[in-house]
């Protein structure tokens, strides 16, 4: 089987992460897959240092006809058995090189963010009815690509995005490591959130639940864990100066990391405030990892996280209920331990990666047959 990949994407987030970490897992199953990246993107950085075959276009806008010409020529040569989008808007280069070519190769796209835009005219009717399978990463994505586009329920599946619990195992992973280096001594308590510094994440309920705690209890620390996107600089900036003002000197920005497990090991309570998540890889990861959670309760989270079992959720957007929230887990460890060992349980049921690229070969496959 051979499969080509795309995710023409500038930023790099849990979308362009989990992409890749897709690919390394097919790699390792002997599937051939060979990748088209944004020329000098992350993704085109990354995938590189993975040694991954690429293939780096330029691609402006939605409609570019000389990139969907110069993809036509990759596939008709690379002899592909299907091809796995991993954003809508790759369809609008992918589908025309596919018509050029005449070529009948199953076409999957996997939805990993919601649209608020509906896409059932004539143009998006012509681009979705060329793809063969869709993959909704969580039940609201399915929901909204029935919403939203023309594709039928027979077309969506739902594919969850996955966790490697061979490295994120509490067992293997020091986190004293990480506590060290931040100066976090044995009776502080570490909060942590692991997101990029763009709007919506909740870094600002986050950094009030920081000063409302910090008052009122002396053994607190706080690390937010994450870079800004490309052309958020400011809002970076503005997140840090909230702190700053509050004279929060317990926070620690680490800005991006490349040893997440080690992170993770090192809190005592993950916080995942985000105002509306697609999915949450950060808080699966989290959960391998036995940490106790406080959640937004919306959108995708709601597919992971279980209401006082694994994680206390609050109101989206409610910097009040978040801390009330937090303070919960901070005056009790028995808690936090029985919801840490609840989260690793649940991971292991429903997002061990090895368990979703199985799911995942297995639809390629059914695919594959349906053409013959």
């Amino acid at each position: 089987m051979k499969i080509l990949y795309s995710c023409l994407s500038k930023s790099w987030g849990g979308m362009e992460m989990i992409t890749l970490i897709f690919i390394k897992q097919l790699l390792k199953k002997n599937i051939k897959v060979e990748f088209l990246c944004l020329k000098e993107s992350r993704m085109h950085i990354e995938a590189n240092n993975l040694g991954i075959i690429l293939h780096p276009v330029k691609a402006a806008g939605y409609v570019n006809p000389l990139i969907s010409i110069k993809l036509a020529s990759i596939i008709n040569h690379g002899s592909f058995d299907l091809i796995h989008a991993q954003a809508s808007k790759d369809l609008w280069v992918i589908v025309p090189a596919l018509k050029i070519l005449s070529s009948k190769i199953p076409l999957i796209l996997t939805k990993h963010v919601g649209s608020f835009i509906v896409k059932k005219d004539w143009i998006h009717n012509f681009i979705y009815s060329r793809v063969t399978k869709a993959f909704a990463i969580s039940s609201v994505i399915e929901k909204n690509l029935i919403e939203t586009t023309s594709l039928t329920n027979d077309k969506i599946e739902v594919v969850f995005n996955g966790v490697d619990t061979k490295k994120f195992d509490p067992a293997k992973v020091d986190g004293n490591i990480v506590r060290k280096e931040f100066d976090v001594s044995d009776n502080e308590i570490l909060i942590g959130m692991l997101a990029r510094l763009s709007p919506g994440k909740g870094h600002e309920e986050f950094i009030y639940a920081a000063d409302v705690l910090s008052k009122k209890y002396s053994n607190l620390k706080f690390i937010i864990v994450g870079e800004a996107s490309r052309g958020e600089d400011k809002y970076a900036e503005s997140v840090k100066t909230l702190a700053a003002d509050k004279n929060l000197n317990n926070i620690i920005f680490t800005g991006f990391r490349n040893d997440t497990p080690n992170l993770l090991a090192a809190l005592d309570i993950f916080v995942f405030p985000s105002h509306a998540e697609a999915f949450g890889l950060a808080l699966i990861e989290a959960m391998a990892m036995g940490k106790p959670s406080v959640c937004s309760g919306s959108d995708g989270i709601l597919d992971i996280a279980v209401e006082g079992e694994t994680s206390f959720l609050f109101k989206v957007k409610d910097a009040v209920d978040l801390t009330d929230k937090i303070e919960l887990m901070i005056i009790d460890p028995g808690k936090r331990k029985i919801f840490g060992d609840n989260a690793i349980k649940r991971v292991k049921e429903k997002f061990e990666l090895d368990v979703i690229t199985g799911q995942t070969i297995k639809i390629y496959s059914q695919l594959l047959k349906s053409k013959v």
